[in-house]
């Protein structure tokens, strides 16, 4: 790959196998694509003669056109909210058992049918398909995950009374009802599914707006859950353009789950709130990496590449901001130009390739500009820079800058492709301070052989998840620990306990026994709070809670 300290040196020739690739796979035949197209929601009595017509996307690989999908109107999502709620009534009173059956059963069926869902992400996204394939591995994690713990994340809990021995108090948690889910295109299976099935799991019925880049991907998904056994309208999908679908998602839910730009979840949330309707929000992320001097800098070096590079940079929990101790900085550096260099760009449907391209012009211009524009404020590019034609249209090779400054794009703002700043630092507390800069908190990373100091700095960097000489997957792949954001990067987790919860109320149920709670009718109410004041003094000497 091209650097500016090395201009003679001959780039990697394109994946011999990309001339020849088809994007669109060969077994995917217009009966099957008419079968998943008819999971998009369409109100059909009330549709319009003017209404919108289908959604195309574009493949990455070749910008040659995907199947077309119907596009939905704000009349089709309230349509589909009022499936959905009929739907989750009888739902809700299913016995968990069953309802965990279903998501059991539709793990067992994803792993079967990986690589029918595995091309179609590649043909919908142009990810490499180990990507691919790491989100049909969360998926089916989390399905078994909260199918066999939902019993214990939901169950009811036993609480001391007003009085004890005479009132029972128990809290249980009861389905928010209709949720509605917005998720984007970079991991249209983990994203678009992973937080459909504790939703389900805990007796909601679901709304998910499908991205219209990846659109297959979710409503094939929607079929297998069918065949799992899941009620037709329990998971209605609904697809369009985002300005006018995905409001009309959040108007009609009891809870919105939204993954996406920071500056789209400011808005989700306040029209939420507007409703007085809670929302979980996993937004951008400017994600820093922090090597200390006592790091193994071979594996803090490769562990950087895939934290950058996975997805072409093309996910919120990527690092794009890398700070390495100046002792090690030069060593650092060599190992991980190195390692960059290394990376093989492709387009296939095997797991030849290291990385794919952008999902799309405009992220393909966004990133070039980034790049760019360091470049001509002093930045140094040690690796990648440029972008390869060659191997497709959206190819742009994964990059290291370095001399980044504050006047620069690519210093503060998200880029969300394969680009990496590098930094020097002489201490602990400069690495903290520096990881800390900007507004964003999604993710971190920290590497160094001293786990116990790794630890305390984690504790002190401002963000949802530490990885600890790892760099992102660790804590998102650790399915009973939350995961999201603060800041700029959102609120709310997915994963864990929290990740379900989040889709059910707190209901107190209390049970009042022999007699009601006040002064009865023939004893003065003077008796009553004077007896009372003593027993209130009474506990707080005894200590009690």
């Amino acid at each position: 790959m091209n650097t500016e300290q090395d201009q003679t040196r001959t780039p990697p020739p394109p994946d011999p196998s990309a001339a020849a690739a088809d994007a669109r796979p060969a077994w995917v035949s217009g009966d099957l694509l008419d079968q998943w197209r008819a999971w998009v929601h369409r109100d059909q009595s009330r549709h319009e003669p003017d209404a919108p017509g289908p959604v195309t996307a574009l493949a990455p690989w070749d910008l040659t056109p995907i199947a077309p999908v119907p596009a939905c109107t704000p009349e089709d999502v309230e349509s589909a909210a009022l499936a959905a709620r009929t739907a989750q009534r009888a739902w809700a009173r299913t016995p968990l058992a069953r309802r965990a059956g279903t998501v059991l059963a539709f793990h067992d069926l994803l792993l079967e049918r990986q690589d029918q869902v595995l091309d179609l992400i590649q043909w919908e996204t142009g990810k490499a398909r180990y990507h691919a394939w790491q989100e049909v591995a969360q998926v089916a994690a989390i399905a078994r995950h909260y199918a066999r713990r939902t019993a214990r994340y939901l169950a009811p809990r036993r609480v001391r009374g007003m009085v004890p021995g005479l009132t029972k108090v128990r809290e249980v948690r009861v389905p928010k009802g209709v949720v509605g889910i917005i998720s984007p295109w970079n991991y249209p299976l983990y994203l678009g599914v992973g937080d459909v099935l504790p939703a389900l799991l805990a007796g909601n019925a679901v709304v998910s707006k499908a991205d219209s880049q990846a659109a297959l991907t979710l409503l094939w998904t929607r079929a297998l859950l069918d065949e799992a056994g899941l009620p037709a309208d329990l998971w209605q999908i609904v697809v369009g353009d985002g300005p006018v679908v995905g409001p009309a998602v959040v108007d009609t839910a009891d809870y919105v789950c939204f993954t996406g730009s920071t500056a789209t979840g400011r808005t989700v949330a306040e029209r939420a709130a507007r409703r007085l309707v809670g929302a979980s929000l996993e937004l951008g992320g400017k994600n820093p990496l922090i090597v200390r001097e006592d790091a193994d800098i071979a594996a803090a070096a490769t562990g950087t590449v895939v934290a950058a590079f996975a997805n072409t940079g093309q996910m919120c929990i990527h690092i794009e901001r890398v700070y390495v101790h100046e002792k090690v900085y030069d060593t650092f550096r060599e190992h991980l130009v190195r390692a960059t260099r290394a990376l093989r760009p492709g387009r296939s449907y095997d797991y030849t390739a290291d990385l794919g391209p952008l999902v799309s012009p405009a992220q393909l211009a966004a990133v070039s500009a980034h790049v760019e524009d360091a470049r001509a404020k002093g930045a140094t590019v040690l690796a990648g820079g440029r972008a390869r034609p060659d191997i497709g249209p959206l190819f742009y090779e994964p990059t290291i800058l370095e001399g980044v400054s504050t006047d620069m794009d690519a210093c503060a703002s998200e880029t969300f492709g394969p680009v990496l700043a590098l930094y020097p630092y002489a201490s602990d507390d400069q690495a903290l301070d520096l990881a800390n800069q900007g507004t964003y908190g999604l993710s971190a990373s920290v590497w160094s052989k001293d786990t116990r100091k790794a630890t305390r700095m984690a504790r002190l960097i401002r963000t949802g998840s530490v990885n600890i000489n790892d760099g992102a997957a660790a804590a998102a792949g650790s399915i009973e620990a939350g995961m999201g954001g603060t800041g700029d990067s959102g609120m709310g987790r997915r994963h864990g306990a929290e990740g379900i919860r989040k889709y059910t109320q707190s209901q107190t149920i209390a049970v009042q026994r022999l007699m009601p709670l006040g002064p009865s009718p023939k004893q003065p109410v003077e008796s009553f709070v004077a007896r009372t004041n003593s027993q209130l003094s009474l506990l707080r000497r005894l200590g009690a809670r």
